[in-house]
């Protein structure tokens, strides 16, 4: 019998599950062979689709309000506490009914607190995250891998869901989906070996009371080559600073994955003209990967005429360049197939460039804030300091 169609069909296997490697656990992974039939690490049959059938070690886990340690069979367990000084939202629907009927489906945040939302020893990998809050950029998710004291990911929390300008938009992407009324949620990859820990800060004057959250982990080894995800918030007028600095300070190896913008457009007038660049490895005056144009970016072009939400990139406002001003775009772009990777050192810049009356660029007094995704290998170089309350808000 011709064996040729299996063996063919063996080998497209494997050469599709060493794209998928090289797609998650970093660009060394082209380098690596496989042999057909070779067994894979636990970590690496990530969901989806072509390994949704493939059964291993895996121990699926899941933190929210009703099981804070995210231990097995822990969930539900909390009692009904008629005496609670401050519930949260709903905190009383289930007194009667007791203990297993949804007596703390929600979390109160009060003005000035932390909570811990996440706590868990690995080795591990995040998978899901689901969130529901106030959409306020008060409100501040921090992550921390191992045992580091300064967090991979600082970033406001609708921010980090590509829900910009404290506004909500529909987001219908591979790795960021945002549903009415304002349900957010991610699928970022985030492996840790050791521990994890996720904190909410609410840094606002008001308490919060209804924070609704999922966390879903897998319990799973995490491959050796497998980097550490990061994010990070920035905001500045670019009348200070253009080109406005997206990301920069980057140590070590590492790959870029994403980039959200929420602009504030100041003037009427096309904004788009100004290019995304990429220093990396050790780049001086010029990038090594220079684009041709903000909506060229964001994979549209002649404009954003509308607004879009795909897999790898949207934008979800209903913005119109020639609208009254301010006008708010909610911008995103996510390198899932084509990532940026880096070696030793990286720098993200965006030119804030439009056009003038005469036909030729002009430099834009716009407000750009910025979100950041990225994964490296630890130690990360420190973050710069997050503004401070009263520097967060929506621009006018």
């Amino acid at each position: 019998m011709n064996n040729r169609p299996a063996n063919l069909i063996r080998a497209m296997a494997a050469a599709g599950l060493a794209s998928l490697l090289t797609a998650l656990f970093g660009c060394s992974a082209r380098q690596t062979t496989m042999s057909v039939g070779a067994a894979l690490p636990a970590a690496a049959l990530v969901p989806g689709l072509a390994t949704l059938s493939l059964l291993t070690a895996t121990q699926t886990r899941s933190i929210s309000a009703e099981n804070l340690s995210g231990a097995k069979g822990q969930g539900g367990m909390a009692q009904p506490n008629p005496g609670e000084p401050k519930p949260a939202a709903s905190a009383r629907a289930a007194d009667t009914l007791g203990q297993g009927w949804k007596v703390k489906p929600f979390l109160r945040v009060n003005a000035g607190e932390t909570v811990t939302l996440m706590d868990v020893d690995g080795p591990g990998e995040i998978q899901h995250i689901w969130m529901v809050e106030g959409l306020s950029r008060a409100n501040v998710l921090r992550f921390y891998w191992d045992d580091e004291t300064s967090p991979s990911v600082e970033v406001p929390a609708p921010d980090f869901f590509a829900v910009g300008h404290s506004t909500f938009a529909r987001v219908n992407s591979q790795m960021v989906i945002v549903n009415p009324a304002n349900a957010m949620n991610c699928y970022w990859p985030m492996p840790f070996r050791r521990h994890a820990r996720v904190t909410f800060s609410n840094e606002g004057t008001k308490d919060l009371e209804l924070l609704a959250f999922q966390i879903n982990y897998a319990l799973t080894p995490v491959p050796k080559q497998a980097g550490y995800f990061h994010a990070q918030w920035r905001r500045a007028d670019t009348s200070r600073q253009n080109p406005y600095v997206i990301l920069d300070g980057v140590r070590g190896q590492g790959r870029y994955v994403g980039t959200f913008l929420a602009w504030t457009q100041r003037r009427k007038g096309w904004f788009g003209e100004g290019e995304v660049k990429f220093f990396m490895d050790g780049d001086g005056k010029f990038p090594t990967i220079c684009g041709t144009g903000t909506e060229d970016y964001f994979c549209g072009s002649y404009g954003f005429r509308e607004p879009f939400s795909t897999a790898y990139s949207g934008t979800t406002l209903p913005a119109n360049e020639n609208h009254e001003p301010p006008n708010y775009w909610s911008l995103y772009r996510w390198h899932i197939l084509d990532p940026i990777c880096f070696d030793r050192d990286l720098k993200v810049t965006i030119q804030a460039l439009g056009w003038g009356d005469d036909g030729k660029y002009k430099l834009l007094s716009d407000d750009i804030a910025s979100v950041a995704y990225w994964y490296q290998a630890e130690p990360h170089a420190p973050f710069p300091a997050l503004l401070p309350l009263g520097l967060r808000g929506r621009a006018q």
